[in-house]
């Protein structure tokens, strides 16, 4: 599913008005969307009928706001009970102005849900709760209570306050169009307020909720939580990404009759995905009656030293369970000790060692280098040290490999003490940090990258001519042109060794001829899909890495039915 960015989205509104579809029909058709959702919700899930359901907007000054009066303007004359809760003051633009005439002031009530200037100063002066239009502190020196000028502003405010919270209170379905997609930043103390009085009714977001950052999915405090978000035309970007993610709830993707045409305007710009079974249209490949295992890939797998033998065979295992034909590992002998007792489906490289059991480079060169003409992918990292050695090693691989190569964990390390295992490089890389290890990678502190995580892969990817597979909630892949958010996984994946169950998935897809993107897209997604299982059979506190690995193949399954369910 293509997602798009707040800037490309309104390149597209431009673009649609030249093609003959103006904002108008496109707020309107956004109205319409929003008031079928609210009917949907109020009927056929509520179980309400019309003139019993209290639907409360809670409408911006921008076309946020328009989307809510268009909507409202469609529900009223239905028989719903309409409140329009003005945010910030009334609209402001053009379109919100012409849509907000429209209504019928007699069959609607209107709140102001903002405050004046004076207002905030009186509350401010009297130091009183922002909300309750209380006293701070319920102590009083000696009982007795003289005039405050401020009283009849006070007074008239807690009045106001009233109103909007018997509102929202009292409504079956609130609906946020404060902020759209341009917001960043804070909200004011007002909205918060509002977003946070106690309700039990359906929370509707229009186009995004209020306080996310459409661009980063960074989230300011106080965000409006939504139990449904619906989004007009695209998914923005940053809503694939944590922490708006989790306030977006379900979320809805509306057609408001953007042109096909009008996409047009955004070739040759960067491409945003939602990673799905779509990504997924040749993995796995198909296998006939007479297929042999050469026919689905080698990968090899470096990785592994006397001290972090598991993460060498969670690489291994990841990537026998993904359908690739063989598997190699290439590590000290101690590892291989123990990972052919526990994948004794792979084969085996022995590589000499230091007296700390690290790999050593010199000896290692020419075993490695006659390994890697019979790889079809090569996955280098997981548990093998940072020692100069190993740098070498993996500085050796980016520059003689003949087949693409996966850098996880401390090979991912090695690039941040030596980034001529990149600028040398002479094969496609794919390279899957964790937060931690991209702050590294560029100088940062973690914060700055969960902040911007799209960015990050992004700027990296382009920098190298390489593949980031950025990890976490909302994992992102991106290379030069493109950028792909993963919807599947869980928290019971944030365990060490499931990173190295991934590495050797995407080393599998690669294998087996996926491509570059496209295969870091399909085994990211198929490792949060086996992840889901995992955790859906064990709960997400008991899951380890070894569960993931043994529900891939009920990932296929999933995989499999889909696909024969897009074809009926």
């Amino acid at each position: 599913m293509q997602i798009v960015t707040p800037k490309q989205m309104s390149r597209l509104e431009e673009r649609s008005e030249k093609l003959g579809v103006s904002k108008r029909q496109l707020m309107e058709n956004a109205g319409g969307k929003l008031a079928e959702l609210i009917e949907n919700y109020c009927t056929a899930e509520a179980k309400l009928k019309p003139e019993y359901c209290s639907v409360v907007f809670l409408a911006g000054t921008g076309n946020n706001g328009g989307d809510c009066f268009a909507a409202a303007d469609i529900l009223v004359y239905k028989g719903y009970r309409i409140t329009i809760i003005h945010i910030g003051g009334l609209p402001k633009t053009p379109l919100a102005q012409e849509m907000l005439s429209r209504l019928p002031r007699d069959r609607i009530t209107f709140i102001e849900g903002f405050r004046s200037g004076n207002v905030e100063a009186a509350i401010e002066a009297a130091e009183l709760d922002y909300m309750t239009i209380q006293p701070k502190s319920s102590d009083s020196s000696d009982g007795k209570k003289e005039h405050n000028p401020l009283d009849d502003i006070l007074l008239a405010e807690k009045n106001r306050m009233g109103l909007i919270k018997g509102a929202v209170v009292g409504a079956q379905v609130l609906v946020d169009g404060v902020f759209g997609t341009g917001f960043h930043g804070q909200l004011d103390k007002d909205t918060m307020g509002i977003f946070g009085i106690g309700s039990g009714a359906y929370r509707i977001a229009v186009d995004v909720p209020s306080g996310g950052n459409s661009s980063s999915g960074t989230a300011a405090v106080g965000i409006f939580k939504a139990d449904e978000t619906i989004t007009f035309g695209f998914i923005k970007s940053g809503m694939s990404q944590f922490p708006m993610k989790k306030y977006c709830g379900k979320v809805t993707v509306a057609d408001i009759g953007i042109p096909e045409e009008a996409l047009r305007i955004l070739d040759g710009e960067r491409k945003y995905y939602r990673i799905e079974r779509n990504f997924l249209a040749s993995y796995p490949p198909k296998r006939s009656r007479d297929a042999h295992k050469g026919d689905f890939g080698t990968v090899l797998v470096i990785a592994g030293s006397s001290s972090m033998r598991g993460a060498a065979a969670f690489a291994t295992l990841g990537a026998l369970r993904s359908g690739v034909g063989l598997v190699r590992l290439a590590s000290v002998e101690k590892c291989i000790d123990t990972v052919s007792v526990l994948a004794p489906e792979a084969t085996f490289l022995e590589l000499d060692s230091d007296d700390y059991g690290y790999m050593l480079y010199d000896s290692s060169r020419e075993p490695l280098e006659e390994a890697m003409k019979k790889a079809d992918a090569i996955v280098i990292g997981c548990g093998m040290g940072v020692t100069p050695d190993t740098i070498e090693l993996t500085k050796f691989i980016t520059q003689n490999a003949p087949c693409p190569v996966i850098i996880d964990a401390d090979g991912i390390n090695c690039i941040a003490k030596d980034i001529d295992i990149l600028m040398k490089k002479r094969t496609d890389i794919i390279i899957t940090p964790h937060m931690g290890e991209m702050a590294r990678l560029l100088s940062c502190d973690t914060e700055m990258i969960a902040e911007n995580r799209l960015i990050a892969a992004e700027k990296y990817a382009e920098q190298f001519g390489i593949t980031v597979v950025l990890k976490g909630a909302g994992t992102v892949v991106a290379d030069s042109h493109s950028t792909a958010a993963n919807h599947t996984g869980n928290a019971g994946m944030s365990v060490g060794g499931s990173g190295d169950v991934l590495a050797g998935m995407i080393g599998a897809a690669v294998a087996q001829g996926c491509g570059i993107f496209d295969g870091a897209c399909a085994g990211v997604y198929m490792h949060g899909l086996a992840g889901d299982k995992a955790a859906q059979k064990l709960g997400m506190e008991a899951m380890l890495p070894r569960d993931i690995i043994s529900n891939i193949s009920d990932a296929f399954s999933i995989l499999k039915e889909k696909k024969r369910n897009m074809t009926v």
